[in-house]
């Protein structure tokens, strides 16, 4: 995840995050860790819009969310929540009350949080910092960054219960939404078919997933378990944050909805991991 990220390819190593909750939660490992690092990723994103939001919406000063940004408060709070860390870490060695555990649980949350939001403002770049701010509000920057969820949402919008038809529609053919092939294909698709054509796609991307889920169940290898659960995380974060930018309820990430967006090494990853899945499905019954 790390490496794809200093390419910097934002969306992408983003990926790799379903894929490890779904897998630990298939392996079984105990749900308190899968939580954990739910908490910790939803945390860290949390600390590292505030004040980006405070900055470019709100536009008024606020000591509160401006502390989340300065390393010297940052590093005191982390020091402090350390030092609580180690003693409730001796309390539960020592006495074994599970309060001690809860402590030391929510305090590694906020540490790994406060940490990674910190690191995040340094290694993200700047349009990938405005895409969270456009996220929240498009009309901050109505013909910049904000241009592709504005236009995005007008073209799904304008398609209606059954679209204008194939090749009709004016968002894609006027040239308004770039990145129609790829990112925003949903976008077009919908102006072009409706309402109707785009539950056709979310209906086929729940049976791909059911069948994932089956197969999981179906099959006695753990290993094989484990792969498809991960493909199958990555087909759901796929498909749920693709759609959900498109339609503004999710932030632009650069990520393809896979089968459909035109671009080589998407199609081949995606048709990869079913090859992968359909095979674990054949040798179900082999240990």
């Amino acid at each position: 995840m790390g490496l794809v990220l200093i390419q910097p390819d934002f969306g992408t190593s983003l990926v790799f995050i379903p894929i490890l909750l779904v897998m630990t939660f298939i392996a079984g490992v105990s749900i308190r860790y899968v939580i954990f690092l739910g908490a910790f990723i939803g945390l860290t994103g949390t600390i590292m819009v505030l004040p980006l939001w405070q900055q470019y919406i709100l536009r008024n000063s606020m000591p509160s969310l401006m502390i989340l940004t300065n390393v010297h408060f940052v590093g005191a709070t982390v020091l402090a929540l350390t030092l609580v860390g180690i003693i409730s870490l001796l309390g539960l060695l020592l006495y074994k009350k599970q309060y001690f555990f809860w402590i030391l649980y929510g305090v590694a949350i906020v540490i790994f949080s406060l940490g990674a939001s910190m690191f995040s403002h340094k290694v993200l770049k700047d349009y990938q910092l405005m895409r969270l701010i456009v996220f929240l509000d498009p009309n901050v920057d109505p013909k910049g960054a904000g241009w592709n969820i504005i236009q995005s949402a007008t073209a799904i919008g304008s398609g209606g219960l059954l679209g204008k038809g194939y090749l009709q529609g004016t968002q894609s053919h006027y040239r308004f939404l770039p990145q129609q092939s790829t990112d925003f294909i949903f976008s077009i698709y919908s102006e072009e078919w409706g309402l109707m054509g785009g539950i056709l796609v979310f209906v086929l991307f729940m049976l791909i997933c059911l069948r994932l889920i089956r197969i999981i169940h179906a099959t006695s290898d753990t290993f094989g378990s484990y792969i498809t659960a991960g493909l199958s995380g990555m087909y759901i974060f796929h498909f749920l944050i693709n759609v959900g930018m498109t339609m503004g309820i999710m932030p632009i990430t650069g990520i393809p909805l896979l089968f459909m967006s035109y671009g080589g090494s998407a199609i081949i990853s995606a048709m990869t991991g079913i090859g992968l899945a359909l095979s674990i499905h054949v040798r179900r019954f082999v240990r």
